[in-house]
């Protein structure tokens, strides 16, 4: 046992000084208590403990202080022995207990601080003036409930501050008092182990059992005075042990009652115009008529003798103690929620329709469930989401911190064979798969999708929410702008491109003086460089801080960037299929000066800034990589960075909330992550790593990610592979594989398929030959799976028309390649009921032990890297760079860029760089025709010959058929 509880029942026993000059603060001060008294002494000063008459005597029928010592002991010291038990495994844990006082007097605040530093807890005592309003102590209340330090939150006000509107400001979790009404709701309803009892009644009940040693049951027990939530609370706990309970001063039978009662509890000071004698000698009396949470005693009453008499000094300090008591309970349920559990998701059941009607009907049809019910189903904390209306939420990545002990989940990987311009279904089978593995296998998982551009969206392909009964709801919010991601991605872009040719062009208008001066101007009479500055100052070499002392050489040096603006590689970007803005002149101007050149837009997806986004995992990393970002070269060949513009702080600030993950959910109200939105065939396709990162911590141990990679497993899982996981560390279990008949028709010489044209009878009509000569790219794409010894289980997206002699031929083929196991799928027309097989399959293709590697070293010199991808993932004899990528490839080796992972930008509807070469083409000189280099990002990128980075407008783009209902505000036409 420590110092201090002893202490504590010492003064309690002792004379209390004369009361001193009272303590009126005027403004809110916090003073914390922890391993030390000093904070304790300054704001206390040696106030007294007590206040009220000493009590030097006890009366012949009462107990000795020894009695409720032991009890206050035994409180203080299993408590103490709880939070050891929870510190071994948590060594910095410390729970803090927050005090809001409003008053002159600190008449329980030394027993609570030495009773917390005996326990080994922290308190936060925050003092308020006497006269502050019930408007004021709620906002107090407020910033401790959302004050993830502090895990316990106890009032000391005075009764005329009592409101309902103040106790239940308090959140439940944190009111170690029990005054809420939650609290007393679930006392009430019998669920005690789930709330915080009143630490004053509960200790009217130990005091009467264990000091005086009343058998309670069937007792009559007058309760006078108490109100409100005592009140309640003492009449269930003695209820509770079978106690009959009356209640209240004002009653006509009061003298009566007092005759008839075994027990009398004085909850508030008596009246005067009650005596003393109404009390029959032989009752016991326990008095807690202190205020329990102003801390004021109420006057001495003359003594008469009784049974067993507790005085309410008696009652404060076990009620201290168990409020301590309260707070190691409110820390053990803290740090559970900390931990990962299993999941109490509650699935939304589906209705099928035949025939399936539309995607956006299908969406509408079904009420998804509140964002932060779903938030709270898979364990995420009320603090860790930023709610986006009714049905979208961010992540804060904090989430990470708090699971980062946890293990992770198994590890998915969705991919496709080449596929038609149609799409062959990755993202409906990856929602249909973790629809089956958690809504009918009870299996924790998470769906892990890009954000689709709205250039597609309004162009040909449609949006990318799944279809049918596989798809995310809602399917319009998903679709179109979700929360603005890349629009900030827009934005930072365009900021970025507008600074590389506002500096060229005032770097040809003004001397290195002028320059100088405005980049680094005088304000209030004082100049001093920006924390971006300093650091390109550092990077130059120039070991100065003051700017008035750098040389005329330095001075140049440092305000010319010399950008040569033919090799600018940063363009400007816009979220929309615009063909002619593939190359345009800008600064044509008069306001420019005769600086203009030549530059293009791309689509935003396509952003170094976008893949940034997809492959950091914090941001710090974020802004690191966005500083790093190479947008040209000087005059004399040295790279020009984010970082040299000053432009790094700004973009990160406008991505501050972008790199936090969206939550939304299935048709069958499971979660999904939908994050990042690289391309595949300009950029390296795949969803962000800290939405899988989070994903995998949240599903636990035994549960799944199910992540979807972009176009052919040749491009999307290439990349994801040499790219993604290089970059996270993460390893796949499982690659499911994405097949359809109409698809290996095409690749087995069926004509050709265009969006917006009806099929031909071939895709429609059983024909064996045609699926049998174009499973040889099923093949391919099985055999380049392999290269990364990853298991592959293929999944036959089944359609309306294909046959059964069909299906089964793909599958026995499948398997026949290599494949764990090939299972048809019908998640489109009945949900996750249709995928059940595939999630059986999976799950035992992840029970298998994963031997991935990686296709080469990234040591290895840049055109060997390209040259090993095209011809062990493409088949290609051989590759041919032209000049101009030769000569980039020298340069950023030059630079030291030469390390970096390869991101091929390829046309997707061919493993050759010709889209109708269709299979497996053979023998064909894979021709790089340019190279770009994300250092960001982190890889160089090849274009394979005419690799466009803006897409266009088809004839008839997907806008004709998309509008809006202005009486009913809902959309029309989204697929």
């Amino acid at each position: 046992m420590g110092t201090r509880l002893p202490l504590v029942l010492r003064q309690l026993r002792r004379p209390p000084h004369p009361p001193g000059p009272p303590l009126r603060l005027r403004v809110p001060c916090r003073a914390s208590s922890g391993g030390g008294s000093g904070g304790r002494e300054d704001l206390l000063g040696q106030r007294r403990l007590l206040d009220g008459q000493a009590r030097s005597s006890r009366s012949p029928g009462g107990r000795t202080p020894a009695a409720r010592d032991s009890i206050v002991r035994e409180v203080i010291q299993n408590s103490k022995e709880v939070l050891s038990l929870l510190q071994e495994k948590n060594p910095a844990f410390k729970p803090v207990l927050a005090i809001i006082q409003a008053g002159d007097d600190n008449l329980m605040q030394e027993i609570n601080q030495n009773l917390a530093e005996e326990t080994g807890l922290n308190i936060t005592h925050i003092c308020l003036p006497p006269d502050s309003s019930e408007a004021e102590i709620i906002d107090e209340i407020l910033k401790i409930n959302e004050d993830t330090r502090v895990h316990g939150l106890a009032l000391q006000i005075s009764e005329n501050l009592f409101s309902n509107k103040i106790l239940n400001a308090l959140k439940p979790e944190k009111d170690v008092d029990g005054v809420t009404d939650i609290n007393l709701g679930k006392l009430v309803r019998g669920d005690a182990h789930e709330c915080f009892v009143s630490p004053v009644a509960k200790a009217v009940i130990e005091l009467l059992e264990k000091s005086v040693g009343v058998n309670l049951d069937g007792k009559k027990i007058l309760v006078v005075g108490a109100h409100g939530s005592l009140e309640a609370a003492l009449q269930c706990l003695f209820q509770r042990k079978g106690s009959m309970t009356m209640s209240q001063w004002k009653t006509p039978q009061l003298q009566r009652k007092l005759h008839e009662a075994d027990i009398v509890v004085l909850g508030s000071r008596k009246p005067e115009e009650i005596p003393l004698t109404w009390i029959q000698p032989g009752t016991t009396v326990l008095n807690c008529s202190h205020d329990f949470l102003s801390g004021k005693v109420g006057c001495g009453s003359p003594r008469i003798h009784f049974g067993g008499l507790i005085e309410e000094d008696d009652v404060s300090l076990l009620a201290a103690a168990l409020r301590i008591q309260n707070m190691v309970s409110s820390g053990r349920r803290w740090l559970r929620e900390q931990q990962h559990r299993r999941w109490r998701l509650h699935c939304l059941k589906l209705q099928p329709l035949s025939p399936v009607p539309s995607d956006i009907e299908i969406s509408r049809g079904q009420t998804p469930k509140a964002v932060d019910v779903l938030a709270k189903e898979i364990g995420l904390l009320a603090d860790e989401i930023e709610i986006y209306g009714k049905s979208k939420a961010k992540v804060r990545l904090s989430v990470l911190e708090r699971l980062k002990n946890q293990a992770d989940g198994k590890y998915v990987l969705v991919a496709g064979i080449t596929p038609t311009p149609l799409g062959e279904g990755k993202s409906t089978v990856t929602i249909g798969l973790v629809q089956a593995l958690t809504a009918h296998l009870n299996v924790n998982s998470f769906a892990c999708l890009r954000q689709p551009s709205q250039g597609p969206t309004f162009g040909v392909k449609g949006g990318a929410a799944g279809g049918g009964y596989a798809q995310v709801i809602p399917m319009e919010e998903f679709n179109l702008h979700l929360t603005g991601d890349i629009h900030a991605i827009t934005a930072a872009n365009n900021l970025l491109a507008a600074a590389i040719d506002t500096r060229i062009l005032h770097e040809n208008t003004q001397t290195d003086k002028a320059l100088y001066n405005r980049l680094v101007p005088l304000v209030n009479g004082v100049r001093e460089f920006s924390e971006i500055q300093l650091a390109r100052l550092k990077k130059l070499g120039i070991n100065k801080t003051d700017p008035s002392t750098l040389t005329e050489e330095e001075v140049s040096k440092f305000a010319r960037l010399d950008i040569n603006p033919s090799t600018i590689t940063w363009q400007r970007v816009l979220d929309t299929n615009d063909r002619f803005l593939r190359k345009i002149t800008i600064g044509q101007g008069n306001t420019e000066k005769g600086y203009f050149r030549q530059a293009q837009f791309d689509i935003a997806v396509a952003s170094e800034i976008m893949a940034v986004l997809a492959l950091t995992d914090s941001l710090a990393d974020m802004k690191a990589r966005l500083g790093r970002m190479v947008v040209a070269s000087d005059k004399s060949g040295h790279p020009v960075t984010a970082d040299d513009l000053g432009v790094t702080g700004a973009l990160t600030v406008l991505m501050k909330d972008a790199i936090k993950p969206n939550l939304m959910q299935t048709l069958e109200g499971t979660p999904v992550f939908v994050h990042a939105g690289p391309f595949a065939n300009i950029a390296h396709g795949n969803s962000s790593v800290l939405a899988d990162k989070i994903a995998l911590k949240l599903v636990g141990e035994e549960g799944f990610v199910v992540t979807e990679a972009g176009f052919g497993a040749d491009i999307g899982m290439e990349k994801f592979f040499n790219i993604k996981c290089r970059a996270s560390g993460l390893v796949p279990n499982v690659v499911v594989l994405v097949a359809t008949v109409r698809a290996l028709k095409m690749h087995g010489g069926g004509p050709s398929v265009t969006a917006g044209v009806p099929l031909k009878k071939e895709y429609t009509e059983e024909n064996i030959q045609l699926v049998a000569d174009g499973c040889c790219n099923l093949q391919k794409q099985i055999q380049i799976a392999q290269l990364f010894g990853v298991p592959v289980v293929v999944a036959l997206n089944v359609f309306k028309t294909d046959t059964r002699a069909e299906i089964d031929l793909v599958c026995e083929l499948a398997k026949r390649a290599g494949a764990f196991d090939a299972v048809p799928c019908y998640h489109w027309s009945v949900g996750g009921k249709g995928s059940v097989d595939l999630a059986r399959a999976v799950r035992e293709a992840a029970s298998k032990r994963s031997r991935f590697q990686f296709l080469y070293d990234v040591q290895l010199p840049v055109v060997d890297k390209i040259r090993t991808i095209a011809q062990a993932v493409y088949g290609a004899k051989d590759i041919e760079l032209s000049p101009e990528a030769q000569a980039k490839i020298d340069r950023y080796t030059k630079q030291g860029f030469g390390n970096l992972p390869i991101c091929m930008a390829k046309t997707h509807l061919s493993l050759s760089h010709e889209p109708d070469k269709k299979g497996v083409p053979r023998d064909f000189i894979l021709p790089i025709s340019d190279v770009r280099a994300s250092i960001g990002a982190g890889f160089i990128y090849p274009l394979v010959g005419t690799m466009s980075t803006m897409p266009g407008l088809p004839t008839r783009p997907c806008f004709y058929d998309i509008d809006l209902d202005t009486e009913t505000e809902q959309v029309k036409g989204l697929f």
